[in-house]
């Protein structure tokens, strides 16, 4: 339906789309004449180095004498090894979210003092301001919550004392706000979402204080409010994996392209969110359970490895699925044998799903992840290291924990912000120099023709 009373017809839309083809097309073989590094990346499929970073690192692959060998997936938080930070917090039998957030934030591990303090700030920075949900999310809903994420964030500003400071103090005031606000926006956005397109009902708990984030989410998207400490620890391990990963993600680097221009932190963010979006970035978990679905339809029996191999070679071959050939949840651009964070997501996600019904699922899910390298080398002569990435457990695990679909990349930007914020602010006081990467104009020099002239 379109929004406005005038809507743009049909065949006026394709002599609109005829004109454009006829005026914009680039022969792709000028990319590799000019040596584009498109998607700035270098032609071994390495990123093009635009920064330094004390964040992150996401390390996947060693070159040597020109050669790329794969190795073991490894990220590292200011440092610490994921599994580590994992570990330690599964050890001790408490959430992790908020303690990666500082980390993320302030380069270190906090104090248990610190760690209290944090806690407790963002428990008091969850509510929204004054007539916040009502004016910005409840009086103009959106068919995708991502869009309201990102347009709640930029209504922010305005809510603001001091929006353009870009003190340190200011930054970091900012970024635990919003850190803390946002769970709580994407969950008005949803139960609007319900109500207006879903036909729905809608129900908004209070907030509680003293509840960490993961459940907060849990206990704001229920009808019941109610929440097992096993369901909270695994969403809270799925936001510490989610929370960051380099700066040359690309809703990372979004965030940091605005913030070397001296915006404000909220049109950063923003620009984030709206990155993150994309199908090819936050939105691929969608896109596996899509795929898995399509599995379960077209194989009879799930426990078949040569049926289900027939069926992901059918995709490939763009004969089932959506028809785009990719298998999702399968390859990263820079892990190869594996990804740290798909490997302690699916050692943690098992039992659960057990529980909830879906071993069958999660079984299939590990089948795909199992010969998916073999069909690759078998039907397109691909032997180079294909590993599963995040996304191929993320939207069952989601889905073992009765999130809807709706949420699944919310809830990656609610991980993530905390990471854009770190990034934001070392761009900021370290960067200095906006960002601004060169094009290759290939339009030839000629003369403005009168009006009265053209054909």
């Amino acid at each position: 339906m379109e929004y406005s009373h005038v809507s743009i017809s049909d065949s006026v839309l394709t002599s609109l789309c005829e004109e454009f083809k006829k005026n914009n097309c680039i022969d792709p073989s000028k990319f590799e004449q000019y040596d584009v590094k498109r998607g700035l990346r270098n032609p071994d499929g390495s990123g093009v180095v635009a920064g330094l970073t004390l964040i992150c690192n996401v390390h996947g692959y060693v070159i040597s004498e020109g050669e790329k060998s794969p190795v073991e997936g490894q990220l590292t938080y200011r440092g610490i090894d994921i599994y580590e930070l994992v570990n330690g917090c599964a050890h001790e039998k408490r959430f992790g979210f908020e303690e990666t957030a500082w980390l993320l934030l302030f380069g270190n591990l906090p104090t248990k003092a610190q760690l209290d303090m944090f806690c407790e700030l963002l428990s008091d920075c969850r509510e929204l301001p004054e007539y916040f949900a009502e004016d910005m999310i409840i009086k103009a809903p959106s068919p995708n919550i991502m869009n309201k994420l990102a347009q709640a964030v930029l209504a922010l500003y305005s809510y603001d004392r001091n929006p353009d400071d870009l003190s340190l103090e200011n930054l970091l005031r900012q970024s635990i706000r919003i850190t803390a606000m946002l769970p709580t926006i994407m969950a008005y956005a949803y139960q609007v979402k319900r109500r207006h397109y879903d036909k729905k009902s809608m129900y908004f708990h209070p907030m509680i204080r003293g509840l960490g984030t993961a459940e907060t989410i849990l206990r704001t998207i229920r009808a019941n409010k109610q929440y097992t400490d096993d369901e909270a620890k695994l969403l809270d391990l799925c936001l510490m994996l989610h929370a960051e990963h380099g700066g040359g993600n690309n809703s990372t680097f979004a965030a940091r392209v605005l913030s070397s221009t001296c915006t404000d932190t909220y049109s950063a963010i923003a620009a984030a969110i709206g990155s993150l979006k994309g199908h090819r970035h936050g939105g691929a978990n969608i896109k596996v359970m899509e795929m898995l679905d399509y599995i379960k339809e077209g194989v009879r029996d799930w426990n078949d490895e040569e049926e289900v191999e027939r069926f992901l070679t059918r995709i490939i071959k763009r004969e089932a699925g959506d028809r785009s050939g990719l298998i999702y949840g399968m390859g990263h651009a820079i892990y190869t044998l594996s990804d740290p964070r798909a490997v302690v997501l699916k050692q943690s996600a098992y039992k659960l799903a057990e529980q909830k019904g879906f071993g069958e699922d999660f079984r299939l899910l590990e089948m795909v992840e199992k010969l998916t390298p073999k069909i690759f080398a078998k039907v397109k002569g691909i032997n180079r290291a294909i590993c599963a990435n995040v996304d191929l457990y993320s939207g069952l695990v989601y889905r073992t924990l009765g999130i809807c679909e709706d949420l699944f990349t919310p809830l990656f930007a609610v991980a993530r912000v905390a990471g854009w914020c770190a990034h934001r602010i070392e761009e900021i006081t370290t960067g200095n120099r906006i960002i601004r990467p060169a094009y290759k104009s290939l339009a030839p020099l000629r003369s403005y023709i009168p009006l009265n002239e053209r054909e």
